[in-house]
């Protein structure tokens, strides 16, 4: 067992860990550590604690020290020199005539490198926008391609709910998801439904989707022929997170309601509809 903080360096970034040493380190505080780009900046979102060595990636990287108000401070002159390199690197690529889409510009914290994050439809030519912005900026310069899902993180927005995107909130990494999660909760295959601002199908439906897996293996299919407490029916509908399951009875020309536990015990049908 491993004792550990995890910390992240962007709001919804990926947590990774460190050892916190001898620090007295708590929740929320602010942290130099050394990452494999140099050192950086930190935020404790953890208290210490132990995990086995399956959870981190040796050897373990110790913290560095807690950040001050001298640190803070570079952080902001970081931001501010963000800003105006979007500014120069945008006029570059339209010099240059790229096809490419600038996102997001990030200093790493000691300042040695400049990493400009880009999308584009295919690969992009762009050694002749590295050798201005290396001349312009004196330190190394890094254009990183990124996916769509990566750029919707980055830039943020209100989703089809009405709420700030998840992923630029408090998903710290993306998981897989298919359109067989949709299938599965009954939602409309429309791509403009379950679709989000990315394009790609949204993070949301993998939330309860463990929930209708366990609720599809516990229920009937659709079609199946069961035996009720009123007689033997077809399955003609499923409400899945209620575990409710419609019969058509055969030949009584009604259809009955029974919960998955009436199924189970035999006994009376909970409600009815002609």
């Amino acid at each position: 067992m491993y004792n550990v903080i995890g910390v992240r360096f962007k709001k919804a970034g990926k947590i990774y860990y460190f050892d916190p040493g001898e620090f007295p380190i708590m929740k929320d505080d602010y942290v130099i550590v050394e990452t494999t780009r140099g050192i950086e900046f930190g935020k404790a979102v953890t208290e210490p604690k132990q995990v086995s060595e399956h959870d981190v990636v040796l050897p373990l990287k110790k913290v560095i020290r807690l950040a001050d108000q001298k640190d803070q401070l570079s952080v902001e002159e970081n931001r501010l020199a963000a800003e105006e390199a979007h500014q120069i690197c945008t006029d570059k690529i339209d010099e240059h005539r790229l096809a490419m889409k600038l996102v997001d510009v990030e200093f790493t914290f000691d300042r040695n490198k400049v990493i400009f994050y880009f999308t584009a439809d295919g690969r992009i030519d762009f050694r002749d926008l590295v050798k201005d912005l290396a001349a312009i900026f004196k330190t190394r310069i890094e254009l990183r391609q990124i996916g769509v899902r990566d750029e919707a993180k980055m830039l943020g927005g209100i989703g089809p709910c009405g709420r700030m995107l998840c992923c630029s909130t408090f998903l710290g990494d993306f998981e897989p998801v298919s359109i067989k999660m949709a299938k599965d909760q009954n939602l409309s295959l429309n791509p403009s439904k379950i679709s989000g601002l990315c394009g790609r199908l949204m993070c949301c439906l993998k939330y309860e989707n463990d929930e209708y897996e366990a609720a599809k293996a516990e229920l009937p299919d659709i079609g199946e022929t069961i035996k009720t407490p009123d007689g033997l029916g077809k399955v003609i509908g499923l409400n899945m997170l209620e575990r409710l399951i419609q019969i058509d009875l055969f030949g009584q020309e009604r259809q009955l309601e029974y919960n998955l536990e009436e199924i189970k015990k035999g006994s009376s049908s909970i409600s009815a509809t002609e």
